[in-house]
């Protein structure tokens, strides 16, 4: 029984990196294509140590609002138009961050770094946190989010891969600024970072 509810939750975690896949060839501010409601956001590969286990970090950006806007560049000047060509002023104020951490040889890259943890690998992938950096400028402001969803695979069944969606409401703040989630480690170690960047 237990052997058939893993192979039930390992579909939508196929579909998932199908899905990162499909969107891993554009950048959010990539000028020669549309945004999408999901965006792949790039993915980190590191070492646990003393286990030698292999960590993949995943980041897909989740923002229907963005779903065919485009990024448009005259000269100097940048600028992105939704998709009624309406130009946008605002960062979108509601988005999330789809973060899937792995212990499945997914990517082929060797890991950047080793991470000394006191942590079982399988735990570790259970305590990830999230912290948002919001730069305008020279300021930055940073933000917890709004909620924090594991998705899949319950945490009461043991299991190598994790997927969380990380929900956010950054208020009303213009498009210019960027956006940066980074994920950390049990300890409260940054791990890696995903952006978010309109122009």
């Amino acid at each position: 029984m237990t052997s058939l509810r893993l192979r039930v939750y390992w579909l939508p975690t196929l579909l998932l990196l199908m899905g990162f896949a499909a969107v891993a060839s554009s950048s959010p501010n990539d000028s020669s294509q549309p945004f999408h409601s999901n965006t792949a956001a790039g993915y980190e590969v590191l070492e646990l140590a003393p286990s030698g286990a292999t960590v993949s970090l995943f980041g897909l950006i989740e923002c229907p609002e963005l779903e065919g806007a485009q990024h448009r560049e005259e000269g100097t000047h940048a600028s992105v138009v939704d998709s009624s060509g309406t130009t946008v002023t605002r960062f979108p104020r509601h988005f999330s961050f789809r973060v899937t951490g792995t212990l499945r040889r997914t990517i082929l890259d060797d890991p950047s770094y080793s991470l000394p943890t006191t942590e079982d690998p399988q735990q570790f992938l259970l305590k990830l946190g999230f912290r948002l950096k919001i730069y305008d400028g020279l300021n930055v402001h940073e933000l917890q989010p709004e909620s924090v969803e594991l998705i899949g695979v319950p945490a009461d069944i043991a299991y190598d891969e994790r997927v969380y969606r990380v929900n956010f409401d950054i208020g009303d703040r213009p498009v210019t600024n960027r956006v940066v989630l980074e994920v950390l480690s049990p300890e409260g170690e940054r791990l890696t970072r995903f952006h978010f960047e309109l122009l």
